[in-house]
């Protein structure tokens, strides 16, 4: 079923439900709801929470306080906060800049995180800037196989052999190779596990649990 578009009080309703019940593992009082999103009376909340389930964006089950399930939504169970790293040159670990929930099963380790991908020429591995990749930081990387660069302040996603001291980094399609030695600021920052592409800014996928209103 394909769900209706959210006025902008239930789209703000909606979201402080998904971040509330991240946060503390249970739903917001409807008293709550109505002090953060500035509703003046409680029979309005509840009148956008009718909505909201009309709309087919949660469940409720009469004579709970907090009987609100968001639909679809998995809460902390089946899923775990990856981090979205930046890069910075010189250095070789990668800082923290926030967090994604992601399906367990989508993570093969929890040393995993994912980085902004800077550049268009690895179409051919199956990565384009403003793609995150997901890094496997401790996996052993084959001859030839995907990985993911730091070189300078930009992340790249390459194929890799090395020549000696230097590593010779490979985009596909017929771009000319870069060949980088010890001497040069770079860090292979792991292998390539996958890659996420957002297809709309405020798309957040997410999965199933119940707390309540």
């Amino acid at each position: 079923m394909t769900r209706q578009p959210l006025t902008a009080i239930e789209e703000s309703v909606y979201h402080f439900l998904l971040d509330h019940l991240a946060e503390h593992t249970f739903q917001p009082s409807v008293r709550d709801i109505g002090r953060h999103c500035r509703i003046a009376s409680t029979k309005s909340v509840t009148d956008v929470l009718a909505s909201l389930e009309a709309k087919g964006y949660i469940a409720r089950e009469a004579g709970r306080s907090r009987g609100v399930k968001l639909i679809g939504y998995a809460g902390l169970a089946g899923v775990m906060p990856v981090p979205v790293v930046r890069v910075v040159a010189g250095q070789s670990v990668p800082v923290t800049a926030s967090y994604l929930s992601l399906d367990r099963t989508l993570v093969p380790s929890a040393e995993c995180y994912l980085i902004p991908v800077t550049d268009d020429d690895a179409r051919a591995l199956g990565a384009q800037a403003g793609d995150l990749a997901l890094v496997h930081p401790v996996a052993r990387s084959r001859e030839g196989a995907a990985v993911v660069v730091r070189v300078g302040n930009r992340a790249m996603v390459r194929t890799m052999t090395r020549r000696g001291q230097a590593v010779v980094l490979r985009a596909g399609d017929g771009a000319d190779p870069l060949e980088l030695g010890p001497q040069d600021d770079y860090a292979v920052l792991g292998v390539l596990a996958g890659v996420i592409r957002p297809l709309a800014t405020s798309a957040t996928p997410v999965a199933d649990a119940d707390s309540g209103v």
